[in-house]
This record gives structure tokens, C-alpha cells and sequence, in this order.
């Protein structure tokens, strides 16, 4: 079914690929690119590729208090005369954004060795499923599909088509039945295609492009030293990409498909040798990829799967700059999946721009809406009369069994005075928001997920954190508490929200 065998420890192998093509089987078989000897990579590089920052010459600085010592001190921008910093190193424009330092790649001068990206043959099952029964699951599913040539649903775990070690995981986790987005998103991304998807968080979509990433790194040729990944995952936080990356240990371990996560807060050293010995697959958010790249610490040549995760979210954390960075350094003819909890008009730009011929999934309605399934109890009052009601809602839930509360407040500092607090009177209760270190952050979670702590308070940072466990709620609110029962699976039917008189004009 591959043209890798994932437990072959032989490493000199050689691939030739083809680009695209009709919709067949997982096409198998060591193959050879016409020409050339020993492991080949999918890139073939006849041109010069630029990086760093151009500068070297004369070095030397003016005299800062010579002439006008009125006169502000402008450091030289132009190209021979940059400045030097502590270490020795240029010193770049204190003005400049992260990424300027990258060229963009002229892939028109490279010769791109073509990749396989199609390995999706449909099950028999699947091939016989008539268009009225798909419709029937669609509908049902609330499922919407544009594009062309889309490929029909594949409804069990058994119809998609993967190989042994995947469905061993996959029972091994214990999963019923595949999610909406993924009986309509595994084939699609196996076919090769582009993708857009629209779901909302827990909807499974992790492992609709995690699953499809596995298979496209086991049928490329293997990593060379100095090459940088197969695969690359961007998320907005690093609690997302922590769990994303829980999942790709989950499911990579078994094909040797090695992983890291890069992400700003941790320190750069060991995420530097992760990237340097050689990943297939990169998580990363974007800020810290850049720093990265820059540094030429990795680079993206043999990139060919792409996945834009919360994309968003990421447009609304400002990252969209660094996002087409990003994407300059990828070659061209890549697969890019772009998952979203909504469809704002700054993601639609960023599909059309950068997504070929793309089918896009929706799940439920695209607009934004309340859960209908939880209650929503909305108390006005003034700011002084916050503390005491919430102190009051606390000693109510207190008396249910194993009770777990997570308060969402409008900033940090009231984060950190709330928790106070709350644990002044007796309440186990821990704090996460953005100026929490790393390490905090992860003991705050384990703390509030092992049950050791029962109340979180936190800014929305902690919202794509708590994993796989919570559904949480994202809403810019004065104040929120949200009830979790005794399992963490579901919130309850009470959603408490604390609002100023003045919210209502």
C-alpha cells in the first residue's frame, strides 16, 4: 500500500513521485528518480537560494555626542554600515517586523522534483454508496461541501483506507465512529487536495489532518541530514500545539514519524536540536518558526503538507504577517489544509490566495451562535457588586459533588486579584493567563485537570489549553463562569455571566 515500509530500518532507498494524478490505491513500490543516485530529496536546487541579511563593510558608528547634542541619535541603516551588537552579530533595524530578515525563494528558478500527494482509493463500500444516501448523511451530519470533484464521505474507520498501524491506534484509543469533519475530510486530504474546513473546537479536526499527514510523510523519500520537515502544523498558542502534539505522538510513534513543537516561552536550545537532527513533522506557532528560520536553524525546502490550524484565531493574534512569510519559504505545488471556527472575510483572503482549487467543509451553521443546550443566566450589576455575588456562586456550586469551575475574567491583573481571593476564602483555586510562564502554565493545568485544584481563573489563553477533555467556551465577556461536571466531558446547563450596567448602554 506504501512506498515506504514504515518498519523497514533501511534508509537508503530511493523515490521518484508523481504529481497529483487520478485517484487511485495507496501506490506502492521503491522507485527511483531517472538520473539520479542514493536517497533523493523532492527539491533540486540549480539556483541560489538567499538568506540572512546583506551588510559586512565598514562597521563603524558615528560619534553619538559629536555636533547637535540636541539632536536625536539616528543609528545607519544602509547596507554598510550596520551596527554591531553585543555579540559580534549585526545589528538589525530596531524597526523591523519578524521575518524581514527571510528572502522570499524564487521557486521559478528552482527545479522541483515532484512529490506523490494522491493515495486515496475508495473503499468498496464507499464506491457503491449511492449520491441520495450520501446527501441523506450529509444533511443529517449538517454537513455542507463546495468544491469539485469531491470525494464521497467514508462513514467507518474501516473505509478510509488506512493502513494496519494506524487502525491498531485508532482501536486502541477506543473510538467509536469517525467525526463529522473527518468522514468528509480524510478523503479529501488523502486525495492530495486542498482544504478548507469550518468547525468548531472538538469536532475531531486534529486527527482529520494529523491521520492524512502520517501517510504523506510515509510515501516521500526519507529526511536527509539538514533537511527541514515534511510536514508543517502552525497554531496560534502553545497550548494548542502541545496537544497537537500529544496526538502526533499518539499516532506517529508507530512509523518512526518523528515530531517537535516550537513555540515562544521555552528555551530555544533543545527545540533547536530537535529541528537540526531532523523532524518529519514541525508544530509550531508562528512567531517562534520565524526566529527559527531566520537563524537558519531549519528551513522549509522539503515542506509539502501544510496545515493552518485556527487560522482565525492566528489572523486575529496579528500573526497574518508572519503566516505569508511562512508560506513564501514552502514550495508552491504543496497541499495546504486550513481549519477555522468561523469564515471572516481575512480567512477567505487568505484561502484564495494561498489555496489551489480548495473544497471547503462546514460543520453547523456558518455564523456564530449560542450553545442552545446550556442555560444562560446573565446577572446585571455594578463593577463593586462583581466580588461579592461571585464569592455567593461559589459557595452555591461548592455543595455539588466534585465541582470544577473556570472563571474568565477581561484581564490579567484582575486574574491574578480574583484568584487571591477566592483562595483567601478556602477555595482551591490556580491563575493562568498570558505573562504566566510556561512551566506555570502547565502545572496550572495538570493541577485544574488532575481535579488537585477545582477553580481556574484565566484569560481566554487558557481556552485551547485544557485539551481534548473540556469544551470550553470563547466569548469577550466582563466576566463568565462556566460549570464542568465531575468527568470534564460536557459543560452543564448553567452558564453565569456578570455584566456592568454600562454593557447595556
Amino acid at each position: 500500500m506504501y512506498s515506504r515500509n514504515p518498519n523497514n530500518s533501511n534508509p537508503n532507498r530511493n523515490f521518484a513521485g508523481t504529481s497529483g494524478g487520478a485517484a487511485g490505491g495507496f501506490r506502492g513500490g521503491d522507485r527511483r528518480i531517472p538520473g539520479e543516485s542514493g536517497s533523493a530529496g523532492p527539491i533540486r536546487r540549480v539556483g541560489s537560494v538567499g538568506g540572512g541579511v546583506g551588510g559586512g563593510g565598514n562597521n563603524s558608528q558615528p560619534n553619538r555626542f559629536s555636533g547637535n547634542r540636541n539632536q536625536p541619535y539616528k543609528k545607519p541603516m544602509d547596507g554598510n554600515n550596520r551596527g554591531q551588537n553585543m555579540r559580534g552579530g549585526n545589528m538589525n533595524n530596531l524597526d523591523s517586523k519578524p521575518g524581514d530578515r527571510l528572502r522570499r525563494i524564487r521557486w521559478g528558478d528552482m527545479n522541483l522534483i515532484p512529490f506523490e500527494k494522491n493515495f486515496y482509493e475508495p473503499h468498496i463500500k464507499v464506491a457503491r454508496r449511492t449520491d441520495t444516501e450520501v446527501d441523506d448523511f450529509l444533511a443529517s451530519s449538517e454537513i455542507t461541501v463546495r468544491g469539485n470533484n469531491v470525494p464521497k464521505p467514508s462513514l467507518f474507520f474501516d473505509e478510509g483506507g488506512f493502513p494496519d498501524y494506524v487502525m491498531n491506534e485508532i482501536s486502541k484509543q477506543g473510538f467509536d465512529k469517525p467525526t463529522a469533519i473527518q468522514c468528509q475530510g480524510w478523503p479529501i486530504a488523502l486525495s492530495g487536495r486542498d482544504l478548507v474546513g469550518i468547525a468548531q473546537t472538538g469536532s475531531g479536526k486534529t486527527l482529520a489532518y494529523i491521520l492524512p499527514a502520517i501517510v504523506h510523510i510515509n510515501n516521500q523519500p526519507r529526511l536527509q541530514r539538514g533537511e527541514g520537515p515534511i510536514a508543517l502544523i502552525l497554531a496560534p498558542t502553545r497550548e494548542l500545539a502541545q496537544q497537537i502534539q500529544q496526538v502526533a505522538n499518539e499516532f506517529g510513534s508507530r512509523t518512526r514519524v518523528r515530531n517537535t513543537c516550537i513555540f515562544g516561552g521555552a528555551p530555544k536550545q533543545s527545540q533547536g536540536r530537535d529541528l537540526e537532527r531532523g523532524v518529519e513533522i514541525v508544530i509550531a506557532t508562528p512567531g517562534r518558526l520565524i526566529d527559527f528560520l531566520e537563524r537558519n536553524v531549519t528551513n522549509l525546502l522539503r515542506c509539502t503538507y501544510l496545515v493552518l490550524d485556527e487560522a482565525d484565531r492566528m489572523l486575529d493574534m496579528g500573526f497574518e504577517p508572519q503566516i505569508r512569510k511562512i508560506i513564501e519559504q514552502i514550495r508552491p505545488d504543496r497541499q495546504v489544509l486550513m481549519w477555522s471556527a468561523t469564515w471572516p472575510k481575512e480567512v477567505r483572503n487568505l484561502a484564495e490566495e494561498f489555496l489551489h482549487e480548495y473544497i471547503q467543509i462546514n460543520i453547523g451553521s456558518l455564523t456564530l451562535a449560542a450553545n442552545h443546550n446550556i442555560m444562560q443566566i446573565i446577572d446585571v450589576c455594578e463593577e463593586h457588586e462583581k466580588d461579592a455575588k461571585l464569592l455567593r456562586l461559589l459557595q452555591d456550586l461548592s455543595n455539588e459533588p466534585e465541582p470544577k469551575t473556570i472563571i474568565f475574567v477581561e484581564t490579567k491583573k484582575r486574574v491574578d486579584e480574583i484568584a487571591r481571593m477566592i483562595q483567601r476564602r478556602g477555595w482551591k483555586a490556580v491563575a493562568i493567563h498570558g505573562d504566566k510562564s510556561q512551566q506555570e502554565r502547565d502545572y496550572v493545568l495538570q493541577s485544574f485537570r488532575s481535579g488537585r485544584q477545582g477553580i481556574l481563573v484565566a484569560t481566554d489563553v487558557a481556552a485551547r489549553g485544557l485539551g481534548e477533555h473540556f469544551v470550553m467556551l470563547r466569548l469577550s465577556l466582563v466576566r463568565q463562569i462556566i460549570r464542568l461536571n465531575s468527568k470534564g466531558k460536557s459543560l452543564t446547563e448553567h452558564l453565569y455571566r456578570f455584566f456592568n450596567l454600562w454593557s447595556f448602554g
